[in-house]
């Protein structure tokens, strides 16, 4: 009976319970929605380079080799030489390698040169491979493949040029103009720094940077540079700023990575991608706390409207209550049915904002990986989701006893004498 009364009186006021249930299931949905975007974009960022087992570069801090050749975030304070490269690649542990050679940009876009061994071996977001939207791979060493961000940021297409200029900064001073890239291909969006770069095989920049290369430019930087590299010209092979390796066995990571640390060649510095992005994640972490933090507060800003409305109808239901004691209702009874409300508003909302998270992520997925590179899963909800919204619902309930223990409170007379 008390189930029945409490449906009906919310049928009664329809309006209102209604108004307080999509109140909850909003911040039910944001909360989880949060929570869903902040695991997902964790997931990613820890697989912003997936199956690479070492990451070797001249010695540098972990986490400054990780920021400049992932993330293309700084620069690199040395190079290491062709011959380490090579003989650290063939050695017999090493399943395969991706040279990358950075220090130069177009139009604010840091350029990669690298080999083929980029496009077979680089993985990201749980094993994905790179794959093209436009046009292939490059053929030839003046072709450049462009990830999504700088082709639709730049509005390019494939078989345009480009023109890539010395150092990373916005503003270039010093053009490759003799020497022009052709756009012979355009990435998938992935949602890492890939779609921020230009990449171009080493052979290109091996040509654009050669004495010669640009003896016609009277630019003094550039002939500056020049200079450096004409120093630097009787060197046996080019230069690159770091290499990702990949293992035979990830048990031999650790041998391979104190080999590497300990080469007597050169200073080099071997990192394992995976833990350094702990690392830097626990830097940056602070913004999903941030963000985690306001959906909560959203949340209670729900539950605190339900609790607003529950009291503010207390004034109009005090005859209604003061009826059912008349007719027998106890006061326990009572005291239910205000908590039974409650619950059921906690639970609906609950309920609702759930079924409109899932049907969100079922039609926005493909828009969401396509426009952002995000992709969410539409798993089963995790322990900790579960936990989220037991604790809502409980909160719910326990908001409840706030109206429930006021009309607890009423006495008869007070419900039967109508005060103005």
């Amino acid at each position: 009976m008390i189930v029945r009364l409490a449906i009906k009186s919310l049928r009664n006021r329809k309006f209102t319970a209604s108004l307080t249930a999509v109140s909850i299931a909003l911040s039910v949905m944001l909360l989880l929605g949060v929570e869903r975007i902040r695991q997902e974009s964790r997931e990613g960022f820890a697989s912003t380079v997936s199956g690479t087992d070492l990451i070797v570069g001249a010695r540098a801090s972990p986490v400054h080799l990780l920021l400049f050749s992932v993330f293309r975030i700084g620069n690199a304070t040395n190079n290491l030489r062709w011959e380490s490269y090579q003989a650290l690649a063939g050695r017999p542990e090493v399943a395969w390698t991706i040279p990358i050679a950075l220090g130069d940009s177009h139009r604010g876009y840091r350029v990669l040169g690298t080999t083929h061994a980029y496009f077979d071996h680089f993985r990201f977001s749980r094993g994905r491979s790179l794959e093209f939207a436009q046009g292939m791979r490059f053929s030839d060493a003046h072709d450049a493949v462009l990830g999504a961000d700088v082709a639709q940021a730049l509005g390019y297409r494939v078989g345009q040029s480009i023109v890539i200029a010395h150092g990373a900064g916005d503003v270039s001073f010093a053009l490759h103009e003799q020497q022009p890239f052709r756009v012979s291909g355009v990435l998938v969006r992935t949602g890492t720094p890939v779609d921020r770069t230009v990449h171009v095989p080493l052979e290109g920049l091996d040509a654009i940077h050669a004495p010669e290369a640009d003896a016609s430019v009277e630019d003094p930087l550039a002939a500056a540079l020049r200079g450096r590299e004409r120093e630097d010209s009787a060197a046996p092979a080019r230069p690159i700023t770091a290499f990702l390796v990949g293992l035979k066995s990830r048990g031999a990571a650790l041998a391979m990575q104190r080999l590497v640390n300990e080469y007597p060649a050169e200073p080099l510095t071997a990192i394992l991608p995976g833990a350094t992005l702990q690392e830097v994640w626990e830097i940056v972490g602070i913004a999903e706390r941030a963000l985690l933090a306001v959906s909560v507060l959203v949340v209670v800003v729900g539950l605190a409207g339900m609790l607003v409305a529950l009291l503010t109808s207390l004034s109009e239901r005090r005859r209604e209550m003061a009826i059912l004691r008349s007719v027998g209702a106890r006061p326990v009874q009572v005291f239910g049915l205000l908590l039974g409300e409650a619950a059921f508003l906690t639970l609906t909302g609950i309920g609702i904002g759930v079924l409109a998270l899932y049907i969100v992520l079922v039609t926005a997925q493909s828009w969401l990986a396509a426009r952002f590179g995000l992709y969410l899963g539409l798993s089963w909800p995790s322990v900790y989701e579960a936990g989220l919204v037991l604790l809502i619902g409980l909160a719910g309930v326990l908001i409840g006893l706030v109206p429930a223990y006021r009309i607890y409170r009423y006495s008869l007379a007070d419900g039967m004498t109508v005060r103005i």
